[in-house]
C-alpha cells in the first residue's frame, strides 16, 4: 500500500513538473516569437503615416499639426509620451496622447470633434489617423525613462479616481481589472497577465503599448487596449477620451515611472 502510495504522489509530481515546464517551455517559444517579428514590426508602417499625418495641412484651416504641443511645447515630439497623461492649462484638464491630438486637431486644424472622432480604431483599409500618429509619436520616446509627474491637483484627482476603477468591481460576471492584474502568475491560456499592482509587472505591462497585433493585422493604442478591457469585463463600452479613460491611464503610467519605454511593440 505504502509503496502504490510512493508512485502515485511520483507519478502526480512528475505530471505537475511536466505541465509547468511545458507552460514554461510555451512561454519562452511566444517570447522568441515576438523578438524575430520585432526585427521588421509592421508598426513602422503605421510610424511612417504618422508622420507624414503630423506633417500634413489639412482641415477646414488647412494647416499641420507641428504647432500642436503635446506637453513640451508646439511641435516637440521627442520624449513627450513618456510623460504623458498630464495636465494642460489650454484644456483645464488631464489628457493622454490620443485625446491630446483631437484637441489639436479640433482647435489647429478646424475639424469637428465627431470628424476628428470618427474612427479612433482602425479596421482593415479603413485605417485610423489617430492610431497612425499616436504609433509615430511613442516611437519618438522609444528609449526614454518613464516619468509621469502628479504635480497638478487634477494629475492627483486623476490618479486616485483611475486606481479606484482599477479595483472597482462590477459588471455581470463581478470583475474589475485587478481580477487579472493584480496577483503575479496568472495567464490566460498561453497569455501572461502582468500584475500591474508591482513595480516591475506596471512597467512591462504599460511600456509595450502602442503594439502591432499580429492577429488583426492592426496597430492598436492604449486608449484601445483600455477599451477591449472593459469588453471583456463586460462592462459598458469605455468612452473614448472620457475622463474614466484618462484617469486609469494615468494610473498605470505614473506606476511605470523609471522603466524605459519600449513601444510601438508587438504582441500576438
Amino acid at each position: 500500500m505504502v509503496e502504490h502510495k510512493s508512485v502515485a504522489v511520483a507519478l502526480v509530481m512528475m505530471a505537475s513538473a511536466c505541465n509547468a515546464w511545458a507552460q514554461g517551455s510555451a512561454v519562452d517559444e511566444i517570447a522568441r516569437y515576438r523578438a524575430q517579428l520585432q526585427d521588421g514590426n509592421p508598426a513602422e508602417l503605421w510610424e511612417a503615416r504618422g508622420e507624414d499625418l503630423w506633417k500634413q495641412k489639412r482641415g477646414p484651416k488647412n494647416v499641420s499639426l507641428e504647432g500642436c504641443n503635446i506637453g513640451k511645447g508646439a511641435g516637440v515630439v521627442k520624449g513627450a509620451y513618456a510623460e504623458l497623461p498630464r495636465y494642460f492649462a489650454d484644456a483645464d484638464r488631464v489628457m493622454d496622447l490620443e485625446t491630446r491630438l483631437v484637441h489639436c486637431m479640433v482647435t489647429l486644424q478646424g475639424f469637428s470633434y465627431a470628424d476628428a472622432t470618427r474612427r479612433v480604431f482602425g479596421s482593415g483599409s479603413n485605417r485610423s489617423d489617430i492610431e497612425a500618429l499616436t504609433a509615430w509619436i511613442t516611437a519618438e520616446s522609444k528609449g526614454v525613462v518613464m516619468n509621469v509627474r502628479l504635480n497638478h491637483d487634477k494629475e492627483k484627482e486623476a490618479y486616485k479616481l483611475g486606481e479606484k476603477m482599477f479595483f472597482f468591481r462590477g459588471g455581470p460576471h463581478d470583475f474589475a481589472c485587478s481580477t487579472c492584474h493584480a496577483e503575479s502568475g496568472k495567464r490566460i491560456r498561453l497569455q501572461d497577465l502582468p500584475n500591474l499592482t508591482e513595480k516591475k509587472g506596471a512597467q512591462l505591462g504599460y511600456t509595450t503599448w502602442p503594439a502591432y497585433r499580429v492577429s488583426q493585422g492592426e496597430l492598436r493604442t492604449f486608449q484601445w487596449r483600455l477599451n477591449d478591457c472593459f469588453r471583456q469585463q463586460r462592462f459598458p463600452e469605455l468612452v473614448f477620451g472620457s475622463e474614466i479613460s484618462i484617469a486609469l491611464t494615468t494610473f498605470l503610467a505614473n506606476n511605470a515611472n523609471g522603466a524605459a519605454f519600449n513601444a510601438p511593440a508587438i504582441k500576438r
